[in-house]
């Protein structure tokens, strides 16, 4: 039974006051995009909480992280944990979003952008998909007033390469695949090995607050390199980003019934009027016209050759503009935000600002070098009027970075994991990507998850108004 018309909207905490900055001002986006464009031109530094040093975790007494003074975390959620009798927890930790709080006990959803891992299903029959597979979801509660993990289970199993996704305002979360497979293709697992698969995926999957998931794929929206998801909630539109290269589409799913994706709905993507390409050669400030065009087929994910591609192929041959690599994507104060990690002139990043309002678009942030920020990814508004950047680059060591609301980008915490045996893991996983960065209900703590070996940490401390 859906109780959507007696649910509370879900509520992140306002970022975006105030509208300041070139480009900005037109469109009222306040201080996110102000923030951003300040970090592109290199004027936006901040000291954020000062300098970083390796804390132990409160967990295994391990330095893990180095943090600002005065903050601590616990790490939880661990691959190879039991979370159910005789099954371990998977690894690869990947997307995560806070889908409910009773009391002090907050739940979560965590990805698991599992692919070629042997092993078939790790969640319940009623909630797997596709037995062969392992990907998945895994449903974790912590108690926040003890900062205590409390216990996770299988939530959603047999699905492949679940990467990014997004929380909905009725306490469910949104389990994005990453990869466009049809049933009958094959599938080089591993140098012996070639698997046929006996299902289609590139699918979203809906798993709730409490218990399982029905493991049905919500094919209107589409078969494709799914990344995030974000819900509107002023009228239940699910806007998504699409992980593909050369060419990727931005898209919106209208539902026919908003809280009931499973009814079906229309799918589009969108076109900036005048630039069918925005991969590169643009400026912070340009403004643009929107609107969207239809995804005729939305389950028709492959090309001709049966790779991927084929809705934004279908997208761009129907006049959708085309990004690259689309990525994180959240909605504030009725703007829509969404990162192209490898988008602009040096190939490191940028950040757009739909308002759906006005039906425009507007470029607010490019990193202009690896120096500025390298790769951005997942991202989420802070409760303290900032926002929180997963990075996941090539850099030999990866971070969480903050932007306070004055412009200025700062590093909040750094990977410090190098391991000689804890829990059968062993050497130097400093270059292994955050992600899943969300904020419990009542802003005292930040999770997030460390992709390989796999864990999620719990982050608290002296947080600071104007920051993150």
């Amino acid at each position: 039974m859906n109780n959507h018309d007696q649910t509370p909207r879900f509520s992140r905490r306002r970022m975006l006051q105030g509208s300041l900055g070139l480009g900005v001002a037109a469109l009222g986006l306040g201080p996110v995009g102000t923030l951003l464009a300040k970090a592109g031109s290199g004027l936006g530094v901040s000291s954020g909480y000062g300098p970083l040093a390796p804390v132990r975790d409160r967990a295994t007494g391990l330095a893990l992280l180095q943090l600002p003074a005065g903050f601590e975390y616990i790490s939880f959620g661990w691959a190879g944990e039991e979370i159910a009798p005789g099954q371990a927890c998977p690894g690869k930790h990947d997307g995560m979003g806070v889908v409910g709080a009773e009391g002090d006990i907050v739940t979560l959803v965590r990805n698991h952008e599992l692919t070629s891992e042997p092993g078939g299903s790790f969640a319940p029959a009623s909630a797997t998909y596709n037995p062969d597979v392992r990907g998945g979801t895994v449903t974790l509660r912590f108690d926040t007033a003890r900062g205590q993990f409390v216990d996770a289970m299988p939530s959603l199993s047999g699905t492949l390469v679940n990467c990014a996704g997004g929380v909905t305002p009725w306490g469910s979360w949104l389990s994005c695949e990453e990869i466009v497979l049809d049933a009958g293709q094959k599938v080089r697992v591993s140098k012996d090995y070639v698997h046929e698969m006996t299902h289609s995926h590139g699918f979203i999957f809906e798993v709730p607050g409490k218990g399982l998931s029905r493991a049905e794929p919500l094919l209107a929206m589409g078969q494709m390199k799914h990344e995030a998801a974000a819900v509107d909630p002023r009228d239940g539109i699910v806007y998504l980003t699409e992980d593909h290269k050369p060419y990727a589409g931005f898209y919106r799913f209208i539902p026919r019934a908003p809280g009931e994706l499973h009814r079906g709905g229309r799918l589009q993507m969108l076109r900036a009027e005048g630039a069918p390409d925005l991969r590169t050669g643009c400026r912070v400030g340009d403004v643009m016209k929107v609107r969207w065009v239809d995804i005729d087929e939305p389950t028709k994910g492959t090309d001709s050759d049966g790779g991927p591609g084929g809705l934004v192929r279908q997208g761009l041959a129907n006049g959708g503009t085309a990004f690259i690599r689309l990525e994180g994507v959240i909605v504030e104060q009725g703007r829509v935000f969404f990162i192209s990690t490898s988008g602009g002139d040096a190939g490191c990043g940028q950040m757009w600002a739909y308002r759906p309002d006005e039906g425009l678009l507007e470029l607010v942030f490019e990193s202009p070098s690896r120096d500025v920020l390298d790769y951005p990814d997942n991202i989420v508004a802070s409760p303290r009027g900032g926002l929180v950047i997963c990075e996941d680059s090539d850099q030999p060591v990866q971070r969480l970075y903050g932007l306070d609301r004055a412009g200025g980008l700062f590093e909040f915490c750094r990977s410090n994991v190098v391991l000689d045996g804890h829990r059968g893991f062993s050497g130097d996983f400093r270059n292994e990507e955050w992600a899943g960065a969300c904020f419990s209900p009542d802003g005292r703590w930040l999770f997030a998850n460390v992709y390989e070996p796999g864990f999620t940490v719990a982050i608290t401390g002296p947080w600071r108004p104007g920051l993150i």
